[in-house]
């Protein structure tokens, strides 16, 4: 996309002032989306977008800017310009750039650019039918196959010998964007958005979409008839899979450099104490093959690691990325990420997850007398230094005697990561991990949150149903 020769003068330009390490980013990034509408092609296409970003560091400073024109003169215009954030002499000087080798882990077959469009519209069509079919209730069935091709080149430079990585991402995702279901004037919703780090082959012959494009209809039909959640403190047991989106928000952030290296996390002075139960521990593992948040390299051209962050209830780690190691005095771990090279990069999650335990999950719901089941999430918020949230529950179930038994609705959990994670006391072996977008610093990435079943022994319940009986 840039000549090693350009990149040369870019990087030496950039370190013109003092600073100790520069870097270029640059990407070019085809997307691309079918989008059907109760069976109709609403869209079909998408823009292809390239660029680069510049990132200087002196000591614990930090400079960044963009630009979408890749010319020489556009590119040392901006290295000049973010060089003159310092004042100095030059430290170092770029004599030479050397390739580094990337082992990919992520590989595909068939790239989604060489599918026939028709071939994709008629997948989504069946999904559709699938979908609409459950019930006549079902209004409305918005779907759409959204996959990113991405091809990226990383110039680093911190001594005289500068490194270029060179990386290739493609993921794709069916989303299920809204199934509506109406009865009387009340209008009910559900959602299915599974996604890989794969090519569409996984989707078409690995993937269960015939269950999925039920399932979801299904969903919403339940929801029609579903009364308003009780209210209380009560036992809490949140199933598998995109349930791990708990972790994510009301602790996984907090552990992110990002926050703890500016003391802006609840988790900033935690390595080595206890946070959690000691039934649980928790990692966050960018390697996984084909997954939807792994990756062959980070946003700074480090590996890709998996990262333990909880051991035994102990806390044991953080996400570090290059920046933020230098006010932790740790090494950066392969957590690095942006959503493109509008944005600089800064510690985020990949796959993160509260790993298995020896629980059956049948025997946790059988031992929860009275309490709720939370078999899904949709929205909520986090305040990441106090660890606060409140989270809605899309499905959940009014547990007796140990069977699952009504659907309620407009449930919503409300406390701290301090508070789950200690209260956290049954842990299954069914580990299960879903697919989103993540949002923060550097921006909206794919990430999967997970976790086994699990049970929190007590945790306040928000809704409009009156007393747990």
């Amino acid at each position: 996309m840039i000549s090693k020769s350009l990149a040369l003068q870019v990087l030496n330009a950039a370190l013109a002032t003092g600073g100790d390490y520069a870097e270029i980013y640059v990407e070019q990034n085809d997307s691309d989306v079918v989008m059907l509408e109760n069976g109709k092609v609403e869209s079909c296409g998408g823009p292809e977008t390239y660029g680069a970003g510049i990132r200087i560091l002196k000591g614990l400073r930090s400079v960044y800017g963009y630009t979408s024109d890749l010319k020489e003169k556009s590119l040392l215009a901006l290295a000049g310009k973010l060089a003159g954030a310092y004042e100095g002499e030059r430290a170092i000087t770029v004599t030479s750039i050397e390739k580094q080798h990337v082992k990919e882990i992520n590989k595909l077959q068939v790239h989604y650019k060489d599918i026939p469009v028709q071939d994709k519209i008629a997948y989504l069509k069946e999904w559709y039918q699938i979908t609409s079919s459950v019930d006549p209730r079902i209004v409305r069935v918005q779907n759409a196959l959204i996959s990113n091709l991405k091809q990226i080149e990383i110039y680093a430079a911190e001594g005289p010998v500068a490194k270029l990585y060179e990386n290739t991402e493609e993921r794709g995702r069916v989303i299920d964007v809204a199934v509506a279901a109406s009865e009387q004037g009340q209008i009910e919703n559900a959602f299915a958005g599974p996604g890989r780090f794969a090519d569409f082959n996984w989707f078409k012959n690995v993937l269960d979409y015939k269950a999925k494009a039920k399932d979801v209809g299904e969903k919403a039909i339940m929801m029609l008839t579903a009364k308003e959640c009780p209210s209380g403190r009560f036992p809490v047991v949140i199933a598998n899979g995109w349930g791990g989106v708990i972790f994510h928000e009301a602790c996984g952030h907090s552990l992110e450099a990002t926050a703890t290296a500016k003391h802006l996390s609840v988790f900033s002075d935690s390595i080595g104490q206890q946070i959690a139960n000691p039934i649980v521990s928790a990692f966050d593992d960018g390697t996984l093959p084909n997954e939807w948040g792994s990756n062959n390299i980070d946003s700074e051209g480090h590996v890709t690691q998996k990262n333990q962050l909880i051991k035994d209830g102990i806390c044991v780690g953080f996400l570090v990325d290059k920046f933020n190691a230098r006010r932790l005095k740790m090494d950066a771990n392969g957590c690095s990420r942006r959503e493109s090279y509008r944005y600089e990069p800064t510690s985020r999650m990949s796959n993160t997850y509260i790993a298995a335990g020896k629980d059956k999950a049948e025997d946790i719901i059988k031992d929860t007398k009275l309490g709720i089941y939370v078999a899904n999430f949709g929205g909520g918020s986090v305040e990441p230094t106090t660890g606060e949230f409140n989270f809605s529950a899309s499905e959940a179930y009014i547990i007796r005697d140990g069977q699952i038994c009504e659907p309620v609705k407009g449930c919503t959990l409300i406390g701290s990561g301090k508070e789950v994670l200690m209260n956290i006391d049954r842990v299954a072996d069914n580990v299960d991990l879903g697919q989103g977008m993540c949002g923060s610093l550097s921006g909206s990435i794919p990430v999967n949150v997970g976790q086994p079943t699990i049970r929190i022994k007590e945790i306040t319940v928000g809704g409009r149903g009156g007393k747990l009986e």
